[in-house]
């Protein structure tokens, strides 16, 4: 089956419709998570992951095309990869840190989960920056911020599962800082790169993943891992990003790939 076949049987509120299936199993997994015993979830965690790329998958097919979200998809996994290689080879750009084999299966060395997990968010984060901003280069900030900001759980949170260690440590749940800082590179990177393969990928349902996401890991931070800082930390963040792009409305109209705003023209011109 070829692309165009497949956008005729997955028309764009089809897609909507698998995105909102997919966010109601993530939704799911995410709550029987912390049912299983700390090292032995894995299995939850993956599936969570999955489930959200997938989720991101259908809700940015249904606003700009299958082919465009498939493309995008596959280019922020491939990115995902190929930082991960290189930052556990290299410490470039976030610092030493190393995968303990905890989460499988790998490429060169880098769980697929986690190269998912880079298009999983990082699309959610394009359509918050697109509601939000006009100026390419705004929208590739904000998506940056959007995206480093739900690090402040992940990190964490991956680090007590025992999925990655930072040998030395640091000033943030024994993180480094430079690993945010590697995290605000690399996703302004990505957001460059949905600029090209995604432009005008700005639905409410991708920014409403965004903010599910938000609300989850606040709440799972506070009820179940038992760690307010962290809930704050990213909350503060990502949880009034979400709820800005879900209220505002974009101006009506087509976003070109430059960053402008094509309004339609009035009746009779």
């Amino acid at each position: 089956m070829d692309l165009r076949s497949a956008r005729r049987l997955l028309p764009a509120d089809a897609a909507a419709r698998a995105a909102l299936v997919c966010l109601a199993l993530m939704w799911l997994a995410q709550v029987v998570t912390p049912l299983f015993e700390r090292g032995q979830r894995q299995l939850p965690t993956t599936v969570v992951v999955v489930l959200l790329a997938a989720a991101a998958l259908c809700a940015t097919a249904a606003a700009v095309g299958w082919r465009r979200a498939l493309l995008a998809v596959g280019a922020a996994t491939a990115v995902g990869v190929a930082v991960e290689a290189v930052g556990t080879r290299t410490g470039l750009p976030f610092g030493e840190y190393r995968y303990t084999g905890a989460l499988q299966p790998q490429v060169l060395g880098v769980p697929v989960v986690v190269a998912l997990a880079w298009a999983g968010m990082g699309l959610p984060a394009w359509a918050v920056a697109n509601r939000l901003v006009r100026p390419v280069a705004a929208r590739i900030a904000v998506g940056a911020v959007a995206l480093t900001g739900w690090d402040l759980f992940l990190d964490p949170q991956m680090v007590a599962e025992g999925y990655w260690v930072w040998p030395g440590g640091g000033a943030y749940r024994g993180i480094p800082l430079s690993n945010f800082a590697g995290w605000l590179l690399v996703s302004a990177a990505l957001m460059a790169v949905f600029a090209v393969t995604a432009p005008r990928a700005g639905s409410a349902l991708a920014a409403a993943t965004y903010l599910l996401m938000a609300v989850m890991e606040v709440l799972g931070f506070l009820l179940f891992f038992g760690d307010a800082v962290v809930a704050l930390a990213g909350g503060l963040v990502c949880v009034p990003l979400g709820v800005a792009a879900l209220a505002f409305r974009p101006p009506t109209g087509r976003l070109e790939a430059g960053g402008g705003w094509r309004r339609p023209l009035a009746a009779g011109r």
